[in-house]
């Protein structure tokens, strides 16, 4: 079979460079893309730039604007202009957005209810590493 599928089960073009489901994982596996769509759904409405900059700390301008763009061309969320002066935007979870959010939900409550675990098993590895003798040559 060298078709996409879809299924999940076994298709098996999601581990060729030219699957189609590729490129959406490599947004959706953004660390910023998870924080963004992660914010928009707890704030559970549309969010203007700045808010979402004050709520996303250590973001900076650039990587925010290309992190939405990434998401608005994907249909993940929705911009929308309104004509005031100063221009008024806002961006808010398409339903495809609300779907994927379900997702990183889970995928950030399992990282919340591992990290300690997580945390322990660096800090081993990195006392091992430190203290593990040398190669002898």
């Amino acid at each position: 079979m060298d078709t996409y599928s879809g299924t999940g089960a076994a298709a098996p073009l999601t581990y060729r460079s030219d699957c189609p489901s590729r490129t959406v994982i490599e947004v959706i596996a953004n660390k910023w893309a998870l924080y963004v769509l992660a914010a928009l759904r707890r704030y559970e409405r549309p969010l203007r730039f700045n808010e979402l900059r004050r709520v996303l700390d250590g973001i900076t301008q650039k990587m925010l604007t290309q992190t939405l763009r990434a998401l608005e061309r994907d249909g993940l969320v929705s911009r929308t202009v309104y004509p005031t002066v100063p221009p008024r935007v806002e961006y808010g979870l398409t339903p495809l957005g609300v779907q994927v959010g379900q997702l990183t939900a889970a995928i950030a409550d399992w990282s919340l209810d591992h990290a300690r675990e997580i945390l322990a098993a660096r800090t081993a590895f990195d006392e091992r590493a430190a203290t593990d003798p040398a190669p002898v040559r």
